[in-house]
């Protein structure tokens, strides 16, 4: 196998075991689909409901959320703080500082996580005391099942050992990858857009199932083990994509034709376009 170049980021092993779990209080601001994922991944991983607080606006879902887990509703966001020693962001980008501001004072001494995508270390540290402890990330969906990948700036405020402790915690939950603030968008676009898109292969590759006769239960689960074990194996063995594919076809074989007509389809070209769109 190829040495890896030297500009690959730096990347922690997934799924760190509970009795390596970091013990600490966490709190959401927020609590839609992404904050809800993570905390759900954390109960996965060992953290305790009675250890994870949530506010939202929309009461009667976050007590909905927060019971499912054992976990507290707040009311506010001063409540979370005051009750957390990690507290994740993950309200709307506009909404963001503008939140961290009006509870500043609380925030002070707790480590602040950002999940809000776009909003950047500069942009918080201008609302926050002098001295936090701040770190912006981007997750994917997947963290909720202890499978996903966490994009976090190399530029952060962090100690080394509040550092350690972040890594703890979401390193419990999914891959963690650091990137300089300019790839950013990119990774987060490859990591965090992207499962909508894988989504959208599974449902076509179980569609041609069910086309030519296998039952829809069926179709699914084949379609959602081969991506599943495809990427695994890609992961753990470091071969390259290109080569799995290689791999795979047999001269004059079944493969190697669909391949073709993937290609002739344009499929390559289209997920290029489509993080083309994104990033503009």
């Amino acid at each position: 196998m190829p040495e890896a170049p030297s500009n690959v980021p730096p990347q922690t092993p997934r799924g760190a075991s509970p009795r390596t779990l970091p013990r600490a209080r966490v709190g959401f601001l927020g609590f839609g689909s992404m904050a809800r994922a993570i905390a759900r991944g954390l109960a996965r991983a060992g953290v305790p409901g009675g250890d994870m607080r949530a506010c939202a606006r929309d009461w009667a879902r976050l007590s909905a959320g927060t019971a499912e887990l054992g976990a507290v509703a707040c009311r506010d966001a001063r409540e979370v703080a005051q009750g957390s020693d990690v507290v994740f962001v993950a309200v709307k980008p506009d909404v963001a500082t503008r939140l961290c501001a009006s509870v500043a004072d609380a925030l002070a001494g707790r480590v602040v996580v950002s999940v809000a995508w776009g909003v950047t270390l500069d942009d918080y540290l201008a609302v926050l005391p002098d001295g936090a402890a701040c770190v912006t990330t981007i997750p994917n969906l997947a963290v909720g099942v202890c499978e996903g990948a966490w994009l976090v700036d190399e530029r952060d405020t962090l100690s080394t050992e509040q550092r350690a402790l972040v890594d703890g915690l979401l390193g419990a939950t999914g891959s963690v990858t650091r990137l300089p603030a300019r790839l950013m968008d990119a990774g987060g676009t490859i990591a965090s857009c992207a499962p909508a898109w894988a989504a959208m292969f599974v449902e076509a590759l179980a569609d041609a199932g069910v086309k030519h006769g296998l039952p829809r239960a069926q179709a699914n689960l084949l379609a959602e083990r081969m991506v599943c074990g495809t990427g695994r194996m890609l992961e753990q063995t470091g071969q390259s994509p290109a080569a799995l594919k290689d791999a795979v076809c047999s001269p004059g074989g079944a493969t190697i034709r669909g391949v073709a007509q993937l290609e002739r389809g344009g499929m390559r070209a289209a997920v290029i376009d489509a993080v083309d769109a994104v990033l503009g």
